[in-house]
């Protein structure tokens, strides 16, 4: 993480803070993308990063505060998509879960190589992938709760359009997120934590 990162993410977050679509879904869509600031301002020194994954956490907390800003289902690019492909609804939140699984299933890979947690590379993906089906069941889960919790307020955090296998939808796309991310990024990868004399 350097200096521009962060003016980066200050600056969209900033942006996204002001006058968006509905306060408490701004509120809720963000607090991933502030939590993960804090944590990686807490561990810069201790467990710094690649600057890929670096690049990729800045990536996923601005599609996080975009759609906190407009809410997933009013993302004005992805209305132009809706229209231009004769979609039913808006999928932005689909970018959003896809990433959800992209962007966890770097750092995980990250944490787990550089602590040598597993030896065998097919054993790496196979538990990295699982942690960010895990994960993305979570967030689905927490999803359930704040509408439970807060009800009809908590509708556009939700996000479901009116898809009734949209959680389904969001926990595949993640996978798909998780997979593709180790099968397109993993040399890339590999290359920087050896550059970094993280790996041997």
């Amino acid at each position: 993480m350097n200096k521009l990162w962060l003016a980066l993410f200050l600056l969209v977050f900033v942006w996204s803070a002001i006058r968006p679509a509905d306060t408490l879904t701004w509120f809720l869509e963000v607090s991933p993308a502030i939590l993960a600031l804090l944590v990686l301002l807490l561990t810069r020194r201790l467990f710094p990063l690649t600057g890929l994954v670096y690049t990729l956490i800045l990536v996923h907390c601005i599609i996080l505060m975009v759609g906190g800003h407009y809410t997933y289902a009013e993302v004005p690019l992805f209305d132009w998509v809706q229209e231009a492909f004769g979609q039913t609804r808006n999928n932005y939140d689909k970018l959003g879960h896809f990433a959800q699984g992209f962007v966890p299933a770097m750092v995980a890979r990250e944490i787990l190589l550089r602590n040598a947690v597993i030896r065998g590379r097919a054993w790496l993906n196979f538990l990295v992938t699982c942690f960010c089906l895990a994960l993305s069941a979570l967030y689905e889960l927490i999803e359930w709760a704040v509408a439970e919790i807060l009800g009809g307020p908590a509708d556009a955090f939700l996000g479901t359009q009116g898809y009734i296998w949209d959680t389904q939808a969001d926990m595949a796309f993640a996978l798909a997120g998780a997979v593709a991310a180790l099968l397109l990024l993993g040399r890339l990868h590999d290359q920087q934590l050896q550059r970094n004399g993280f790996l041997p």
